[in-house]
């Protein structure tokens, strides 16, 4: 099987990490990749966002799938011009994306499917978002409504701090906070079919003991203890399958990764949002438990024929990712400096622990930072606590002048807190 990527972050290191170990496949590309991404597969060059120049290449190629890995190029429909072509792609179309391109749609269908989520207001104008914060009062809740790269939440109990972001989104959806911890998971999904994979949990603050900003993720864990362990079944039958039925039932069949935010409140499950990708850093531990190869998987999702497989197998081991990031991340990242100790990492490490590049490009023969979130530093174990002793272990090896990372990735699970 010939597959095609599409991206070049620390996910779609991951989704070709898995990809290259599999049996079934015989040739893989990514584009346009990262530095990390070329020791697993060929890199082509191309703009994700155009559909057309992804299609011309997967034709080109004669690719048996494509994965279309990022938010932006599924929003923007890139699915839709591959699918066009006749080539099998793993990834919603345009439409049945918004379910990540607006909350505001979100919500919507959430209403119509009877899932439980955080009550809201979509507001537009100065007057309503006024009147939404002073209905649900602090902590204040406010998404941009649009694609924003994981940091367009706002949670502050500064109301003016509240406001002035949401007066900074042409629409937004402020909602009631949602106490309790939260939840990551993934489903594969043919628009019928739903496949749920295992939880994981996220950091998305940038310093230790969850203070900072928000960003797109610091690190995440999997498998998790402390969890129901009717979790998975539940949510499956309170939001994943009825979201999946009522995309189906509006015309607009939702195809691909179906990732569910969760908050484990005192009145139960609440979804937080949904992504319609794989989200990162989760995939990265996730992919590192899955046993069953994961081409044949995605192919038939992308064929409609999900309810054929057998159900997914996996490895006891837990898994930790923790997150490089650049000098001054997540407001202006610093790019351009060296990346040392990959090659310590790869000796000494592997196959316990292993490196996935984010923002990373080659210059001469010198990695060096491109982007905010540069690694994801990827670690297995017999339990949380060998994984992270591997993963921290990892990271102290690899040095990026004004690099950060948070220090208590998986630290109370690990420890039964």
């Amino acid at each position: 099987m010939k597959v095609l990527v599409i991206g070049g972050g620390a996910r779609e290191h991951a989704l070709c990490r898995s990809l290259s170990l599999d049996s079934d496949v015989n040739a893989l590309y990514c584009a346009p990749g990262n530095a990390g991404i070329a020791e697993v597969a060929e890199l082509r060059p191309v703009d994700p966002l155009d559909g057309e120049a992804v299609a011309r290449l997967a034709t080109e190629l004669h690719a048996d799938l494509v994965v279309v890995g990022p938010e932006a190029p599924l929003v923007a429909g890139v699915a839709d011009a591959v699918r066009a072509v006749g080539i099998p792609v793993f990834g919603p179309s345009g439409e049945a994306a918004q379910l990540e391109g607006s909350k505001a749609f979100a919500k919507d269908v959430m209403a119509s499917a009877g899932v439980p989520t955080a009550r809201s207001y979509v507001c537009t104008t100065p007057e309503e978002v006024d009147e939404a914060l002073d209905a649900f009062g602090a902590p204040y809740v406010v998404k941009d409504d649009g694609l924003a790269a994981g940091k367009g939440v706002v949670v502050t109990d500064d109301r003016a701090a509240a406001r002035a972001h949401a007066l900074g989104c042409d629409r937004v959806v402020i909602e009631e906070f949602l106490d309790g911890p939260e939840v990551s998971l993934f489903a594969i999904t043919d628009g019928v079919t739903v496949l749920p994979l295992q939880p994981a949990q996220d950091f998305k603050r940038a310093l230790d003991g969850d203070a900072g900003p928000n960003t797109g993720g610091m690190g995440a864990y999997s498998p998790l203890p402390w969890a129901d362990p009717k979790l998975v079944d539940e949510v499956m039958a309170s939001v994943l399958q009825p979201t999946v039925d009522e995309l189906r039932r509006r015309g607009t069949p939702f195809s691909g990764l179906l990732y569910a935010g969760l908050a484990i409140t005192s009145r139960g499950v609440r979804v937080i949002e949904f992504n319609a990708r794989f989200g990162d850093p989760e995939t990265q531990v996730v992919l590192a438990r899955l046993r069953t190869p994961l081409a044949g998987v995605l192919l038939n999702s992308a064929n409609g024929t999900l309810d054929t497989l057998p159900p997914l197998s996996w490895r006891e081991d837990a898994a930790v990712t923790v997150v490089i990031a650049s000098h001054n991340y997540p407001e202006t990242p610093r790019t351009g400096d060296p990346i040392t100790g990959l090659a310590e990492v790869a000796e000494q490490d592997a196959p316990y622990a292993y490196v996935l590049h984010a923002g990373t490009r080659t210059e001469g023969d010198a990695v060096v930072s491109a982007g905010g979130r540069v690694l994801s530093v990827t670690a297995t174990g017999s339990d949380l606590a060998e994984a992270r002793d591997r993963a921290y272990k990892a990271v102290a090896r690899i040095g990026l002048d004004g690099s950060q990372y948070r220090t208590d990735i998986a630290a109370k699970a690990a420890e039964s807190r």
